[in-house]
């Protein structure tokens, strides 16, 4: 037997170097082919003090992984609550994350971390999901929770970007100057859950949190407001907020002077000429006139004189319309100026500007009468559009809104009819929206917190695209 054993050896040898010395000179290097995608995120391995520790009075917590491990945003992604008035101080090596304690602990509390998405393997980004501590550092961890949802008022839409807080103080104030007692983030159908809490009366808000402030500071900034203060117990019930921004009144922009060019004589009296000419723009675009648009005069200047009656509303053949089927409307600024008229399909205008119908603050008028003409589109341009939405409640004054890249495009308001029909729209792909139009003006309205804790309108969005087609019958039954 060792007779044999030694001649396999011998003969196990003399092949491996035959095989080696033969290729010698032509030899590949092939790397080692890699298995299958890591799919997994870390696991924990262990962490000190333990997970839902009682009577904790550590400085640190070391959570140790199986595999190295990398975190995103962590100042961002961690939430501790209640909310410490010196947060901690994180950070992490190889397989090891560390969170340094720096506030001064309440006695007898439940002190929740949320890591959010923040911690991943450092190789293929796995995300480590829900990945949460807990301690308390009384005898008892609390088991009090709130959950909801939070939606944006103007759409009907989830925006996970918003946080949810909890105050003790229930003065209005509070949401202003001090940091909450409890947070907690949205997911993508904005939904939101509290736990750990401590059972007790709190008010409740939503926000945009803007520079990790944790504070209402601006009426510009998403926000929600419970009516009521929420009393939390072992059961409470699931709570929607709606969220708004109130708009915000436009600042004047700044401009720059620089020095003219130097121009030739004759470029400079053509400049002089059209500076001292009314400089304004309309509406018309390249095309036909849409029908269902309204037509408007931008000026640069705002108007000091604006006399309609200098101004000829004619046809075709230049037979003038008649005044008691047209009307000027102007804004605030006195700069815009919309001609509401019931415009007709594939029909010319002409609308004649008198050199004297309108002077700027800057004195300046048309230097000679000036004619605008345009051609409406014709009927082919256009689609039929009807919708029934039989449980519609009327009660509530709902508006149907066709909406594009977020901006209405159009609206109509129900009255007696759960029916909305017209003969002309636009072509085109819209998200179909109801607004509950409290105040009957036919536009969305924000809430408003501090003075009137007035909510916004409510805005609720149809699950389904609506594509309107040129030169069709566009019907649909809507259910909500």
């Amino acid at each position: 037997m060792k007779f044999k054993s030694g001649l396999f050896l011998f003969s196990l040898i003399s092949i491996v170097i035959i095989g080696t010395t033969g290729n010698i000179g032509c030899a590949n290097i092939v790397p080692p082919l890699g298995g299958p995608r890591d799919t997994l995120p870390p696991v924990l391995v262990s962490v000190s003090p333990r997970d839902s520790s009682y009577h904790f009075n550590a400085a640190k917590i070391i959570f140790n992984f199986d595999e190295y491990i990398d975190a995103k945003d962590l100042r961002e992604q961690l939430i501790v609550s209640p909310v410490p008035k010196v947060d901690p101080i994180v950070d992490f090596k190889l397989r090891t994350l560390t969170v340094r304690i720096k506030d001064t602990l309440q006695p007898n509390t439940t002190y929740f971390f949320d890591f959010g998405n923040a911690v991943h393997d450092y190789n293929e980004e796995n995300v480590l999901k829900h990945f949460s501590y807990v301690f308390s550092t009384g005898g008892y961890i609390d088991s009090a929770g709130l959950s909801g949802k939070v939606i944006l008022a103007a759409t009907g839409k989830a925006d996970s970007t918003l946080i949810v807080i909890l105050h003790r103080k229930m003065d209005d104030s509070a949401v202003v100057k001090e940091k909450p007692r409890y947070i907690t983030r949205v997911d993508t159908n904005g939904r939101f859950s509290f736990r750990y809490l401590q059972p007790g009366t709190y008010a409740l808000y939503a926000m945009k949190d803007e520079g990790g402030t944790r504070r209402y500071l601006s009426r510009g900034q998403l926000f929600a407001f419970a009516d009521s203060p929420v009393v939390v117990g072992v059961r409470s019930n699931p709570i929607t907020l709606y969220a708004y921004a109130e708009a915000l009144e436009a600042r004047p922009k700044t401009t720059t002077t620089t020095k003219p060019a130097a121009t030739k004589p004759s470029e400079k009296s053509k400049e002089k000429e059209k500076d001292r000419r009314l400089q304004f723009q309309t509406s018309l675009g390249t095309g036909d006139f849409d029908v269902l648009d309204t037509f408007h005069i931008q000026f640069t200047n705002a108007l000091q004189v604006m006399d309609p009656s200098r101004i000829r509303f004619t046809d075709r053949d230049y037979t003038d319309i008649a005044p008691s089927l047209y009307h000027f409307t102007a804004d605030s600024t006195n700069k815009k100026f919309w001609l509401f008229y019931d415009w007709k399909v594939d029909t010319k205008y002409h609308l004649i500007l008198n050199k004297d119908f309108a002077q700027d603050s800057a004195g300046k008028k048309l230097l000679k009468t000036d004619t605008i003409s345009f051609q409406t589109k014709n009927e082919t341009q256009y689609g039929e559009v009807r919708i029934r939405i039989p449980n519609l409640d009327l009660s509530r004054y709902p508006v149907l809104q066709f909406v594009q890249n977020d901006a209405v495009k159009f609206s109509y308001i129900f009255s007696t009819r759960k029916e909305f029909r017209t003969r002309l729209f636009t072509p085109g792909e819209y998200e179909l929206r109801i607004l509950y139009d409290k105040n009957r003006n036919g536009v969305w309205d924000s809430g408003e917190f501090f003075f009137y804790h007035c909510q916004p309108e409510i805005v609720q969005p149809i699950r389904r695209k609506f594509n309107v087609k040129g030169n069709w019958d566009n019907d649909a039954d809507i259910i909500l």
